[in-house]
């Protein structure tokens, strides 16, 4: 179960919290695909605050309940709970937030690994400041008695630095009968998931802790925490097509979103963006910036100083300096897109070329052609678009209209 339902106000957004995007997917999808490993019989994810916008960027089949009310991460869990059917009490609930993009799937598969008479594992973390954290309170022989939130807190309290991640793994009976005794007869007025904790120690349950590094359960509150977080998973996902056998010259100032994948042999230069769907061959060249999304780019291709936006570069193809291929463009093998050249739902045939200076728009230009730099298709009559079609090894020249 994935708590995504809060509304973020500190990063001062329309877009919900959870749906602010880093490296390619959005906090909560970031969480989902942390789950993934955890062989789950079911996923849902509650939402509330900008839940059309939330469940639009869910993968397709996410199950979602609605908590219409933001009353607490408490009565959160409970809507959720109530949506899932045929929960059986030993089963065991995973519980996340959509606000943890860090969060790696190792850590999640020691959590959701409860003993036979465990009754709830959860994740704490030692922060250098804990300000604004839950925190942990232990008895004398080290035992989890309770979670006090940070405006609950005592002087003496506040002086803790073990902190409350709010991510557990509990038996689905346990903590349902444990929702239903929560109240909020708290500072905030909120039913708070973190008092499940101390109702089951109370009852003599056993609770353990998994501990986490700081950076692997931050919550991302603010912009500058989504840029903190992007900036790590962009280094994670660098280092991942590196170890892969990818060659980057600067991994810093390259931009590689998680959803994009390229092959070993590729080399990426400073400045690259590469985003969404795309796909970069092996022993392609991309960079210096270049800016791709959605856009399929063949092996042994150059591409740089150009923006493409859901193009096709085929095999040994070039493209740039400065060229800007837009949507439905296709470059067969061996082609060429130069300096100022720009294109548009057009078919460059194998090894045709157009070095410079040349609009091709709705335009199909048949193999080994060579379009003339100032070359435009003027297609447009004022209520129609018209393919222009050139067949092969035409010689199109300078300044032809």
């Amino acid at each position: 179960m994935v708590l995504a339902a809060g509304e973020g106000k500190r990063m001062k957004s329309e877009t919900p919290k959870v749906a602010h995007v880093a490296a390619g997917r959005s906090l909560v999808n970031w969480v989902l695909k942390a789950a993934d490993g955890l062989g789950t019989g079911s996923t849902i994810v509650v939402v509330g605050h900008g839940a059309d916008t939330v469940e639009a960027g869910l993968p397709s089949g996410t199950q979602t309940a609605l908590q219409e009310q933001q009353r607490g991460t408490g009565h959160a869990t409970k809507v959720g709970l109530e949506a899932v059917q045929g929960l059986d009490p030993d089963d065991v609930v995973v519980i996340l937030y959509g606000d943890t993009p860090m969060l790696p799937p190792r850590v999640l598969a020691d959590l959701a690994r409860l003993d036979s008479d465990e009754a709830l594992r959860m994740i704490t973390a030692e922060l250098a400041d804990p300000t604004g954290y839950g925190r942990i309170i232990r008895d004398t022989e080290g035992r989890v008695v309770e979670v006090v939130e940070h405006a609950d807190c005592t002087e003496e309290q506040l002086l803790i630095r073990e902190i409350n991640a709010g991510i557990y793994a509990a038996r689905a009976g346990p903590l349902a009968d444990s929702l239903e005794s929560l109240t909020d007869d708290n500072a905030q007025g909120e039913y708070y998931l973190t008092d499940v904790v101390g109702i089951l120690a109370g009852k003599g349950d056993r609770l353990t802790a998994v501990k986490a590094q700081a950076e692997e359960v931050m919550g991302i509150n603010s912009q500058d925490e989504l840029a903190d977080a992007r900036k790590s998973l962009q280094r994670r996902t660098n280092q991942a097509l590196m170890d892969a056998g990818v060659w980057m010259l600067d991994p810093e100032r390259t931009y590689v979103d998680d959803t994009v994948t390229v092959e070993a042999g590729a080399r990426l230069y400073p400045g690259v963006h590469l985003e969404g769907s795309t796909t970069v061959g092996a022993n392609a060249q991309i960079g210096p910036d270049v800016f791709a999304v959605d856009s399929t780019i063949g092996e042994g291709s150059r591409v740089w100083y150009s923006v493409l936006r859901s193009a096709q570069v085929g095999v040994d193809c070039e493209v740039g300096p400065y060229a800007s291929l837009r949507p439905g463009t296709v470059m067969k093998r061996g082609s060429k897109l130069g300096t100022f050249v720009e294109t548009k739902n057009t078919t460059m045939g194998e090894e045709a070329k157009a070095n410079h200076h040349a609009y091709l728009g709705d335009a199909k230009i048949g193999a080994r052609s060579n379009i003339g730099a100032g070359t435009v298709t003027c297609n447009f009559d004022g209520y129609q678009k018209h393919p222009t079609e050139i067949g092969e090894d035409a010689f199109i020249g300078s300044d032809t209209m």
